[in-house]
């Protein structure tokens, strides 16, 4: 058996391996090291190796976020012959005349600037200017009183969705949970925006009383029913979960989506129970798309499709630190069979998804020997399997679910990484960086209905 390749583990250019290596050797050949001493200085070494790996971890080999790079350098694109601009298909946000204007203005020409002569009218040269109008509008309601012959009042009915002496109207509400919910502005700069542009004063009870209206329509008008509907209905579905603090608690946000259908829920826990109690997943029988969180595993009546992009990180951090030759290879080939994938229209043929497969197996098959298994004879009081490194577990992992990992290549709609996912997840951690955390349960779950209703209003 070939012997496993020694990790590459250095921090600003200082072999932290290699000293590591010489305080071993030199604790093997001293023998007056008493057995305390000898675990205490494993120890060590242990946590010396833990932290010194941290070092080495960044954006491109694990999941940390870029913005977490220190001194991170942007990369540049690579040049395209593509001209500047939009590209055939993409759909614009440039400015197009409206055949309805608010305003129409005439302008005349002062004849008395033109040369003598005859001239007879020859319509008009259009331009338009788009701008906007804010303002406070306050609609007062004036219900006829009558007095008959014995001094009885009778007056006339106000509508119904007018209660009291003075309200906000529908319209102001929409717009604060709007800035609220989907825009993720706290409660105080909405406040300002009101009272600075509109002169409108509005409290912060006020704007929690909007969000928990808005949950609750949503949920009375059978919303967030159809949404869970059409998720568990669908053929590819997207799941993530995140940490989100409830009250300074932590407590887990799950996300299922599709590209027309969200759905967010908030649940103390992260794995089936939370899943069981959101109802779609349990239900969902077609291609089930995340990032190897194994409760996802535990719903075998769907099949799975793995996130490439985690794969390609760990395969860089694989090579990088631990010098695997076999990750370096692999991750080209991925990389490679997306591409093809791409340039194919979304799937591949039979002759080529199986060539590629076998370039899969003879490359995780090189990894059997850079990266051989631990010996698994177990010791008296011994337990459980032997400890691998992250590069044999890797490697294990991507041979035991190669069908879920290559599935974008032979499914069309199957794709090559759950980005779609991990985007709808992603601005809930930009509200908890804003905002700080959800003061209650109920705000979260609130968060949760509204945010997911808006990005279906928004998709369709």
């Amino acid at each position: 058996m070939a012997n496993q390749s020694k990790p590459t583990l250095s921090v600003e250019g200082i072999d932290i391996q290699q000293a590591l290596d010489n305080i071993r050797a030199q604790l093997d050949r001293d023998e007056t090291v008493s057995p305390a001493m000898r675990a205490s200085i494993d120890l060590l070494i242990l946590v010396v190796s833990v932290l010194a790996n941290r070092f080495n971890l960044n954006s491109r080999n694990s999941s940390k976020p870029p913005a977490a790079d220190p001194n991170r350098i942007k990369s540049t694109r690579r040049k395209s012959n593509k001209k500047p601009g939009g590209q055939p298909g993409h759909l614009g946000s440039t400015l197009t005349r409206y055949d309805s204007p608010d305003i129409i203005e005439n302008l005349s020409i002062d004849r008395r600037s033109l040369p003598k002569g005859q001239y007879q009218d020859a319509g008009f040269e259009v331009r338009q200017v788009v701008d906007i109008d804010i303002s406070r509008i306050v609609t007062e309601y004036r219900a006829q009183v009558l007095l008959d012959d014995n001094g009885q009042r009778f007056v006339a009915t106000f509508p119904e969705s007018v209660t009291q002496a003075i309200q906000y109207g529908h319209q102001i509400k929409a717009h604060a949970v709007y800035l609220s919910q989907f825009q993720l502005l706290p409660y105080k700069r909405i406040q300002d925006y009101f009272q600075d542009q509109l002169g409108i004063p509005l409290s912060t009870g006020s704007i929690v009383n909007f969000n928990l209206d808005a949950a609750k329509r949503i949920v009375d008008s059978g919303a967030a029913s159809l949404i869970r509907h059409r998720l568990q209905q669908g053929s590819l579905l997207h799941v993530d979960e995140t940490g989100v603090n409830i009250n300074a608690t932590r407590h887990w946000l799950h996300c299922a989506s599709t590209l027309l259908w969200t759905q967010y829920s908030v649940h103390r826990k992260r794995g089936t129970e939370a899943m069981v109690d959101a109802g779609v997943i349990p239900a969902f029988r077609g291609v089930l798309c995340h990032d190897h969180w194994k409760p996802y595993y535990t719903y075998d009546q769907c099949d799975h499709s793995l996130c490439n992009a985690h794969h390609l990180r760990e395969l860089e951090r694989a090579h990088e630190q631990d010098d695997q030759l076999w990750a370096e290879k692999l991750q080209t080939l991925l990389v490679t069979i997306h591409q093809a994938v791409e340039a194919q229209g979304g799937v591949l043929s039979s002759e080529q998804a199986n060539q590629y497969r076998r370039n899969y197996r003879r490359i995780l098959a090189q990894g059997e020997n850079e990266s051989p298994p631990p010996d698994e004879t177990r010791g008296p009081g011994q337990r459980g399997r032997a400890k691998r490194s992250k590069s044999r577990s890797l490697l294990e992992r991507l041979g035991k679910y190669e069908n879920d990992v290559l599935r974008f290549m032979v499914v069309p709609e199957v794709p090559f990484t759950n980005n779609q996912g991990e985007n709808d997840i992603r601005m809930t951690k930009v509200q908890q960086k804003i905002s700080g955390c959800f003061r209650s349960m109920e705000g979260a779950e609130t968060f949760c209905l509204v945010r997911g209703y808006q990005l279906v209003e928004n998709t369709t």
